[in-house]
């Protein structure tokens, strides 16, 4: 199965989370601290990062605040503690894309992210059994 990546996305402290988003038609770099991440994106080319809001080498947004200074134009999700109204004003003064609390569904969250990243459809992964489908696919666009 060849599947036809139109997105990469860092994902930063999700744990388990992000393994919702193998529906997407994204390639996924998971990292669990800042530093770690911070390091990756020197080799590593994201179209948008999610993060957990207080990560345990970072806390209080300091990985995303970092990043949105160094790359404004990139679009960055913030998990937020549920029930938190301080995170969650304090990633929008941040002018984070989208804030997405903790407890969120995962259809939510799929759903949040696809649409961020301007991804068609609930589930976009397309399969490749032949290369007649192939160019099939080449025609749907």
């Amino acid at each position: 199965m060849v599947v036809l990546v139109q997105a990469t996305v860092l994902t930063v402290g999700l744990n388990g989370r992000s393994e919702v988003l193998r529906e997407l038609p994204v390639r996924l770099i998971k990292m669990q601290s800042g530093l770690e991440a911070a390091r990756s994106l020197k080799n590593e080319k994201v179209n948008s990062v999610i993060s957990r809001w207080d990560l345990d080498d970072m806390p209080d947004g300091r990985f995303l605040k970092t990043f949105k200074a160094a790359k404004p134009y990139i679009p960055t999700i913030a998990l937020v503690r549920a029930g938190s109204k301080s995170q969650e004003i304090a990633a929008r003064s941040l002018g984070v894309s989208a804030v997405i609390a903790e407890d969120a569904t995962d259809d939510v969250f799929r759903s949040t992210v696809a649409n961020l990243l301007g991804l068609k459809g609930d589930v976009a992964i397309k399969a490749i059994s032949s290369a007649d489908n192939v160019e099939e696919l080449m025609r749907e666009g």
